[in-house]
């Protein structure tokens, strides 16, 4: 019996490889004894220093390595270990819907906190609405988690909205957890803030996962006001002893080719391959009369499952039968119910491939 050849698309992990200028850095530093030792959790001090010139330039802020930056074994790992450095059992925990499902399990749970669901509705853009949280819920909050680029939307984030999150922020005293892996993922002219740059007493997440296409060498950081940071690095001093040095050396490295806003080559290159996949994928839909919207920011596509189609689970399992993977809506919380999305981390061929398959199901 023949097997089915699978097109994945439900994974966001990258297709492609990293740039030859971080790997030819790694190799170079990973040969030199003093970066096969303990690293420390926080970070060494060149690779803070990297993270810090980037900040300056690409969103002109003025971080201090010592106690403003610290590394990160990964993104993931900076959304968990900021609730067990601040959430008690019973404390609310503002977590969007449809969103990475880490903020809700991994942080919130994990830690006998409170998960309170923020709806992100199309009628909203995908924003959350403030005014629609429950008053007692917002001065019961502890800390609220958000994420433009956004996972799994693409929606995107205006400065003023930020604004308006930072104001709540002050108002009811909750910290913002601002997850922001897709800051260069963004297409045509669109180029993604910074909480940071309206309010500096939150923190951002970032990592070398999605710009580098370095998911497997697990390094990220997180800047914000130093209370913070220093909360996440008493937990990860005892929790794990750091990514490995010369994976950061090699990361600074990359951070460095940044020498204004815009985008290095070697960003340009990998955002530039998935605008085009991107493309191919939204108009192949729309032509199928599959209507979906094209995204400004991400690798994602998410789109409202066809018209006919009873529930977003039903509808992936009705692809998977044709080779074709994708992410129920639904997998990241009940709002994402009638959606799914596609990651856009397969070559053109495999996503004409997929078309043609989807195209037996739609019509």
């Amino acid at each position: 019996m023949e097997g089915i050849d699978f097109i994945p698309l439900g994974i966001g992990d990258p297709d492609l490889t990293t740039p030859d200028l971080i790997i030819n850095e790694m190799i170079k530093q990973v040969k030199k004894p003093e970066n096969q030792n303990y690293p420390t959790s926080m970070g060494e001090q060149d690779f803070r220093e990297a993270v810090q010139r980037w900040y300056k330039v690409r969103f002109n802020l003025d971080f201090d390595a010592n106690n403003e930056v610290t590394s990160l074994i990964g993104g993931k790992e900076g959304v968990a270990n900021i609730a067990r450095a601040f959430i008690n059992p019973g404390d609310i925990v503002l977590c969007p819907n449809p969103g990475y499902p880490v903020y809700e399990n991994g942080a919130t749970k994990l830690c006998d906190g409170i998960a309170h669901p923020i709806p992100l509705l199309e009628k909203n853009n995908f924003l959350p609405d403030f005014e629609a949280i429950d008053i007692g819920t917002l001065k019961k909050a502890k800390i609220m988690y958000l994420n433009y680029p956004n996972n799994p939307t693409g929606a995107i984030a205006p400065k003023e909205f930020l604004k308006k999150a930072s104001d709540y922020a002050e108002d009811y005293k909750f910290l913002i957890v601002y997850d922001n892996p897709y800051s260069e993922f963004t297409y045509e002219d669109y180029t993604a803030p910074s909480l940071l740059e309206i309010d500096q007493n939150h923190i951002e997440i970032n990592s070398a996962s999605k710009m580098f296409c370095m998911t497997g060498f697990r390094c990220g950081w997180a800047v914000g006001h130093k209370d913070i940071i220093t909360g996440i690095r008493n937990v990860k001093s005892h929790i794990d002893s750091g990514c490995p040095r010369f994976i950061q050396k090699a990361v600074a490295k990359g951070l460095d080719e940044y020498v204004s806003e815009e985008k290095p080559k070697i960003v340009k290159e990998t955002v530039k391959t998935y605008e085009i996949r991107r493309n191919v994928l939204v108009k192949g839909l729309n032509n199928i009369g599959w209507e979906t919207k094209k995204p400004k920011a991400t690798f994602f596509v998410w789109t409202h499952i066809p018209e006919g189609e009873t529930n977003s689970m039903d509808f992936v399992k009705k692809l998977i039968d044709l080779g074709v993977i994708l992410t129920p809506g639904n997998g990241f919380g009940k709002y994402g119910e009638g959606f799914v999305r596609f990651a856009l981390t397969q070559p053109v061929d495999k996503i004409k491939a997929a078309l043609e398959r989807i195209e037996s199901i739609i019509n």
